[in-house]
């Protein structure tokens, strides 16, 4: 079973970074209609929290789904689901964007979780609460085509903090209630992207640390995300994204390994953009974590959903 886990990194660090699935390019470049969405929309595709190029705040509301199918073990193999076991985990979030300083932005991410989850010797339970609230920030050194041949830099920072409940906290026997990792969670990264007419490409790598908590310090978490977009000309977007996450060893109060406490994860998404208007924009994706051996450690196997709604400001 999973407490709250690192589910879709990049959209929860990207957005909160300012990533679940995340902040950014913020050059306005309008000399060509496609060449310009193509730093806009695809951009906000990638990250749902992202502000456009014009764009000055933004508040939006996700939610996602997703079922566990299976578990990756401690050996990286995909071990299906016994009879009577299942979990669903729910997450709704609100979140919202501010520029600073042309190039900056500052982004906002509260979430809050639900797990159903049931076993064969323990029966079922539902519970959640209030997860891990995100606070980023990203500064765009360069836009996605503002250079001829430089793709666009930005650097993100951010922080989150153990407002969810973590699960040596949660009620036993299932933890349902469990709503976050406890600890506080330092974040850097690093994002290029680079645009060609309609499409854009995006490279994401990510390093986050954590705080003590119980005599044991989780590992140093590495997300890399690689993402191709493509704008339409009515400003609507697609993108395929493939994220990798791994987090080494614990290391308990002695500084010691905590022996097979590794975690790793892939997890491959198709998301969609749609436009209303020059204000409000719908946002939704389908994400799945491959169940083969070798794609992920003493993790979970998910399927999920995702949908949502922005309203921007000029």
């Amino acid at each position: 079973m999973s407490s709250r886990r690192f589910r879709f990194p990049e959209l929860r660090a990207q957005t909160a970074l300012a990533a679940p699935w995340a902040v950014i390019v913020l050059v306005a470049c309008w000399p060509g209609v496609a060449r310009g969405q193509a730093c806009c929309a695809g951009g906000s595709v990638i990250t749902p929290a992202r502000l456009e190029a014009m764009e000055n705040e933004l508040v939006g509301v996700q939610a996602k789904m997703d079922g566990v199918v299976a578990q990756y073990t401690t050996s990286s193999k995909a071990i299906a689901n016994t009879r009577g076991q299942g979990e669903y985990d729910f997450e709704q979030d609100v979140f919202g964007a501010v520029r600073v300083l042309g190039r900056g932005q500052v982004a906002v991410l509260v979430p809050i979780n639900e797990t159903w989850r049931q076993t064969l010797s323990t029966g079922s339970a539902f519970g959640g609460g209030i997860g891990d609230v995100n606070l980023s920030a990203r500064w765009d050194f360069l836009g996605a085509d503002e250079h001829e041949w430089i793709p666009g830099i930005a650097l993100l920072a951010g922080v989150t903090f153990p407002t969810g409940k973590p699960a040596d906290e949660a009620a036993p026997p299932l933890a349902v209630d469990a709503t976050g990792v406890g600890t506080y969670q330092l974040n850097a990264a690093l994002a290029l992207e680079r645009a060609f007419g309609p499409w854009l490409v995006n490279a994401t790598a990510m390093v986050a640390k954590r705080t003590e908590r119980n005599q044991q310090t989780l590992g140093t978490q590495f997300t890399f995300l690689a993402a191709l977009a493509y704008t339409f000309p009515n400003a609507s977007a697609l993108a395929l994204s493939a994220s990798y996450i791994f987090e080494g060893d614990a290391t308990d109060a002695q500084g010691a390994d905590v022996p097979n406490s590794s975690k790793g994860e892939t997890t491959l998404a198709l998301s969609g953009l749609w436009p209303i208007g020059g204000e409000w924009r719908i946002i939704g994706s389908t994400f799945a974590n491959p169940p083969f051996d070798e794609f992920g450690t003493n993790e979970t196997v998910d399927l999920g959903l995702t949908a949502g709604v922005i309203r921007s400001w000029m």
